[in-house]
């Protein structure tokens, strides 16, 4: 009986580590360092994407926007992307007032032109112009004067007396 009770014991655990090996295609630890030998990259490679293509068109219809806002845009193509992606930037930006604010750009050096009502403003718009793709220099002369609150309660007599 003894020796019975030995013999099942040991096919009990000879079955159940058959079943471990069998089971190791499972077990996420198995065969951990299996991929050691493949190189890894501390960084994943970037992904080339198509950048649109800036044109001769597209620039002559920017400097013609310019020009309607009293803006300067120098003759070359990089001068009319540099003033587009800065007017851009400006427009999103709830902290910048683009319509008060003149964009000249020549020779990739930008001019920021206009009056805005915060320091914060006149700040963030130069931040937005220096850290804008191909300038060069950004020459701030943003002038700071506080809004003027509009007084909407004024009073109007609206009585008729005669004296």
């Amino acid at each position: 009986m003894r020796m019975k009770l030995l013999l099942l014991t040991a096919i009990a655990a000879l079955t159940l580590s058959f079943g471990a090996f069998n089971d190791a295609g499972t077990n996420s630890n198995y065969n951990a360092n299996a991929n050691l030998a493949v190189p890894r990259t501390a960084t994943p490679e970037p992904i080339a994407t198509a950048t649109p293509k800036y044109t001769a068109e597209q620039a002559k219809e920017e400097r013609e926007r310019a020009k309607q806002n009293k803006e300067t845009i120098g003759d070359t193509l990089d001068d009319a992307w540099i003033h587009t992606k800065i007017v851009a930037k400006l427009i999103g930006n709830t902290q910048t007032p683009e319509r008060k604010i003149n964009v000249d750009v020549v020779n990739n050096e930008v001019t920021l032109r206009g009056t805005v009502d915060t320091v914060e403003a006149r700040a963030e718009a130069e931040r937005i112009a220096k850290e804008t793709d191909g300038v060069k220099k950004v020459v701030n002369q943003l002038k700071v004067s506080p809004a003027k609150p509009t007084n909407t309660n004024k009073a109007t007599n609206t009585s008729k007396v005669k004296p």
